[in-house]
């Protein structure tokens, strides 16, 4: 258990709401009192769990023994989490065993690379927990670079955003506040599967270090994932492109699936038949 990360992640979800919000099933209960700090109250929350105000301050203030599921999913209902969110809180709380490996995985079983392959003409890679890129397809190297010249520390997703962001690539409007917020969460997830990780808790310090939008996501504990976004990559031949990329959990793995796609008929989407 988590404890420190626990009190934490309850703390800025509980700022996170307002007195008017809707609770899931249950009414906000009366106060009259001078509101002086942001979100609901320890109390409020505590009324909305059905949980003594005491032993909510205790979480909060990572005192507290670790809370059983049931106290855990009023928790998340009255914080109203998403599912991410609610796996988050629980794996903080050790309700979910971390991975026996302390490391991410980098071996891609065969019927994944077999995938790549057959996603004829859309640029594709697999990313692990770590967010290296450890498979891809042809059409991903000709669209972003030659992955296989890159050192396996090189071949990192954000390490490659951060490196491209003033050459090949640039956002949408706040698709790199979103990109940052995506890898923050992926990461943020990670970490708490992995705690003994060092690699990745290396990774986590250089992007907080250099990211501002990263480090403000990894604050706040935001796990929620960003299944699609938009980026427009400028290819030394092909010109400007404005492409989604979507991102696919593979159930029972470490690994996410991510491909570039582009509106049908479209100039992008002609120029990627070109790859």
């Amino acid at each position: 258990m988590s404890s420190e990360g626990l009190a934490d992640f309850l703390r800025r979800r509980r700022e996170g709401l307002r007195p008017g919000d809707p609770q899931a099933g249950a009414t906000r209960p009366p106060s009259p009192r001078a509101r002086r700090t942001p979100g609901l109250r320890r109390e409020e929350v505590a009324a909305l769990a059905q949980v003594s105000v005491s032993y909510y301050e205790r979480l909060e203030q990572a005192r507290a023994p670790r809370p059983s599921p049931q106290v855990l999913s009023a928790l998340a209902t009255a914080l109203q989490l998403t599912e991410a969110e609610r796996d988050h809180l629980a794996r903080l709380a050790g309700q979910v065993l971390p991975a026996e490996n302390d490391g991410a995985s980098e071996r891609v079983p065969e019927e994944v690379q077999e995938l790549l392959g057959r996603l004829d003409g859309i640029p594709a890679y697999m990313v692990n927990d770590r967010q290296d890129i450890v498979a891809w397809n042809a059409a991903a190297a000709a669209l972003i670079t030659d992955f296989s010249r890159l050192t396996p520390d090189e071949r990192n997703l954000t390490r490659l955003s951060a490196r491209f962001r003033d050459t090949l690539c640039t956002g949408a409007p706040g698709s790199e506040t979103d990109f940052s917020r995506q890898a923050a969460a992926q990461l943020r997830a990670a970490s708490v599967r992995r705690p003994r990780d060092s690699v990745l808790a290396g990774l986590i310090n250089e992007f907080a270090t250099h990211d501002p939008d990263f480090a403000n996501s990894w604050r706040h504990h935001d796990v929620r994932p960003v299944p699609s976004l938009r980026k427009i990559l400028r290819h030394p031949t092909l010109g400007e492109l404005e492409l989604d990329r979507h991102t696919l959990s593979l159930p029972g793995s470490d690994f996410s699936l991510m491909m570039y796609t582009a509106q049908a008929g479209s100039p992008s989407a002609a120029a990627l038949k070109v790859l």
